[in-house]
């Protein structure tokens, strides 16, 4: 047999080698990569710059004046509205209920906050529901809030019972009737402070709630292998967990209690019982004409609330460098 001669013409041709594109070529970069994010929020901090510390600057400004009435003065009189409002007695007094309001107010939110989320970390049924209730007063403005807690705290006597005090006397338990925030006694201002804390105690709530949930599951099971029970896990395992949140939520409590006006103005409208420094401001303010010193109580308020957050801030940033 003779091999069979194949021309070299035709042989089936060789595949080509492919050989890729070169990359393209890399647009340089024309100034710093943080410019592109500085001009997508360019317009929020221009507006917050203005609207925000441009206005607080404004007011530290006018709290150094003598501006009295409807027509602007600048004139300058150093500290004597600061030294003018400490020697007032009804700004001292506004002081006090505002000590009292907040101690009931944030003691009341943050307990009530925590036993809710406690009751909803050990398992109930319709647990959404509860959370759904729980939360409700939350979404509900102060203004209403107000109302509804206004009719609650009536302090009416006789036929004119209604609210807390009607309720008392039908079960029997008359002899807790209030005069509620009509008081005579420091308890007035304490009594507006029970609807405040209500309205909030479902979002002190969901934070202790997420944090409970944030503990991981093999803390709790290794307690329970060494044969702790339940309430020696929560004291020994969750507690120490919950300190970053508990100080957050208390920070928070402080910082609304200082702000807190709508609530007690719908409330009860002109009550020199639960006056406070932001109640006092705008009477002094809009209804007296005295702009100078609603600036300054204004100006005492943001530092309070400044040496209240401060601490939170700084422990925020102190977080995120670890």
């Amino acid at each position: 047999m003779t091999a069979t001669h194949v021309p070299r013409h035709a042989q089936a041709p060789s595949r080509p080698v492919y050989t890729p594109p070169p990359p393209p070529k890399r647009r340089q970069r024309h100034g710093p990569r943080w410019l592109p994010g500085l001009l997508l929020v360019s317009p929020s901090l221009i507006l917050i710059g203005i609207f925000v510390y441009g206005f607080l600057g404004w007011n530290v400004r006018v709290s150094f004046t003598n501006w009295r009435g409807l027509a602007p003065s600048y004139e300058s009189v150093g500290l004597d509205n600061y030294s003018a409002l400490l020697r007032d007695e009804r700004f001292r007094l506004d002081i006090r209920n505002l000590v009292v309001f907040t101690v009931v107010f944030v003691g009341g939110a943050v307990t009530l906050g925590f036993f809710m989320a406690l009751l909803l970390d050990k398992g109930v049924r319709a647990e959404g529901f509860f959370r759904g209730v729980y939360l409700f007063p939350m979404a509900i403005s102060f203004i209403a809030t107000a109302i509804v807690w206004r009719w609650l705290l009536d302090n009416g006597s006789g036929d004119d019972t209604a609210g807390l005090n009607k309720l008392f006397a039908d079960v029997g338990l008359g002899f807790l009737h209030s005069d509620w925030q009509k008081s005579d006694s420091v308890f007035a201002i304490a009594a507006v402070a029970l609807p405040a804390g209500w309205a909030l105690s479902g979002y002190v709530m969901a934070l202790f709630l997420a944090a409970m949930r944030g503990v991981p599951d093999t803390l709790r099971e290794s307690a329970r292998l060494d044969g702790a029970s339940e309430k020696q896990i929560f004291w020994h395992v969750v507690r120490p967990l919950l300190r970053p949140v508990t100080f957050s939520v208390v920070l928070i409590m402080l910082h609304i209690s200082l702000k807190t006006f709508d609530l007690l103005y719908a409330l009860d409208q002109g009550n020199l019982r639960i006056d406070t420094p932001s109640i006092y401001m705008w009477f002094t303010t809009f209804d007296g004409g005295f702009y100078d010193r609603g600036a300054t109580i204004a100006t005492v308020l943001l530092v309070g609330v400044a040496l209240v957050v401060g601490p939170y801030v700084w422990y925020a940033l102190r977080t995120e460098r670890r």
